[in-house]
């Protein structure tokens, strides 16, 4: 599959529903940055009247997992990837529409490249903002993936 975002949102339908079902979209995607979108709704609220926070880490991760997915694809070598470690910070509600971008793609690249130089799997660590329609920062999160170039 190319990866371009009308095939990542084909995808998400088939295997990630839970996803697509948020309203989780991907917006914007070239070699170093992923936009993903998503929208407060009844289905992603929690009860403070805003985004539940595992809605936008999902939309957080998507914008990351692509770039690395893209990255893969662009190496043409099977790649397995994985999210070892997650952190968030939130600063205001989650309403209305936000954008969460990764703009960290050459990271995964450079990781990839390593990998198959030293035989060995690489940790990319990539940043993902979520803006809200005001433009103001609503959260940040951090994903640390493992990323191992398999044999064969």
């Amino acid at each position: 599959m190319k990866i371009t975002p009308k095939n990542i949102n084909r995808f998400m339908f088939f295997k990630l529903p839970l996803g697509w079902l948020s309203g989780m979209r991907v917006t914007f995607l070239d070699t170093s940055s992923c936009v993903v979108k998503i929208k407060y709704q009844w289905l992603n609220q929690n009860p403070f009247q805003s985004m539940f926070w595992a809605a936008q880490g999902m939309a957080a991760e998507m914008s990351t997992g692509v770039l690395v997915m893209k990255e893969i694809r662009n190496s043409k070598k099977k790649v397995s990837m994985l999210v070892t470690y997650q952190e968030g910070n939130f600063f205001k509600k989650a309403t209305g529409t936000i954008l969460f971008t990764c703009n960290e793609g050459s990271k995964v690249g450079d990781a990839i490249q390593e990998s198959i130089k030293t035989g060995e799997g690489q940790v990319v660590i990539l940043n993902s903002q979520g803006i809200n329609e005001r433009e103001e920062v609503v959260s940040n999160f951090q994903f640390q993936w493992s990323l191992r170039v398999k044999n064969g």
